[in-house]
């Protein structure tokens, strides 16, 4: 695909004193996040340790209770919502999509902000769904309904609509859960590939450790609700970030493959436990 034309291209997300929280439940208080512009952006850290919330915040599907986000010099509060989505996307963890709808119906619905009462669908919005298709190797799948397909490829199509809503920020919410590895990497390339080509600002929320670091440029390591360290990958990740965030005893090596760092857990965290010995009987 070309990189977008839209005015707040590249633009940076930021957090700032961000206390966020579901009921009466603190998740997070004080929390600041700075998203680099143009640059893939991973949240790191052990599970409710408050990455897609901050995620939902960034995304303004959560309302702080205090502080403030802003996308380039706007706080998100301000925008319309059609402004808001014409600037900033997002796939979250779950999609849910209508029965029997086809893969290129799906993608189709990405330019739904682009439509105004004035402006009905065009050869041009047929285009940008055409590239998005493209873009993540779906194309031959257009015309199928999305429950027919595999895990790798529906992950593959979500990313296509969220192509197609043609924004210059787009937040994916754990983008490789319940693939297996090969798809995992196939997903993230294709991440990698959007951010190159197109200068797109990514933040996504990843569980595994290793793969953040291979495919995102810029870290943000998580735990309780607050950011224990963010920055590039090699400068940041260590076995004493790993055994801090994840209470996890670790070798940190330079992956021969990637330059990048590679986490190898050194176990120990619970007793080993005894095996039976011998002259016991059942």
């Amino acid at each position: 695909m070309t990189a977008t034309t839209n005015a707040t291209a590249g633009a940076a997300l930021k957090g700032t004193g961000l206390r966020l929280g579901y009921g009466e439940r603190t998740v997070a208080e004080e929390l600041d996040l700075d998203i680099p512009a143009g640059r893939v952006t991973a949240l790191v850290g052990p599970n409710a340790c408050g990455k897609s919330t901050a995620l939902r915040a960034l995304a303004r599907l959560l309302k702080p209770t205090a502080g403030t986000v802003h996308l380039g010099d706007e706080d998100i509060a301000g925008l319309g919502a059609r402004d808001l989505a014409l600037k900033l996307s997002l796939l979250p963890q779950s999609p849910a999509a209508p029965d029997g709808i086809t893969v290129r119906d799906l993608v189709a619905r990405g330019r739904t902000p682009h439509q105004r009462w004035w402006r009905q669908w065009s050869s041009a919005d047929d285009a940008v769904v055409d590239r998005a298709l493209d873009a993540t190797g779906t194309t031959e799948l257009a015309d199928r309904g999305l429950d027919e397909l595999s895990g790798g490829q529906r992950q593959r199509v979500w990313i296509a609509m969220a192509l197609a809503q043609d924004t210059p920020v787009l937040l994916l919410d754990e983008p490789t859960t319940y693939l297996d590895l090969a798809h995992q990497v196939d997903v993230l390339e294709l991440v990698a590939a959007l951010n190159r080509e197109d200068g797109r600002t990514v933040v996504m929320v990843l569980h595994e450790l290793n793969l953040a670091c291979r495919y995102a440029d810029h870290l943000v390591a998580m735990r309780a609700g607050r950011v224990v360290a963010a920055g590039p990958p090699g400068e940041i990740v260590t076995p004493d970030l790993v055994r801090e965030v994840f209470d996890l005893p670790a070798t940190v090596i330079t992956c021969p493959v990637a330059g990048t760092p590679l986490v190898i857990p050194e176990g120990g965290r619970r007793p080993r436990i005894p095996g039976p010995k011998a002259g016991d009987t059942a």
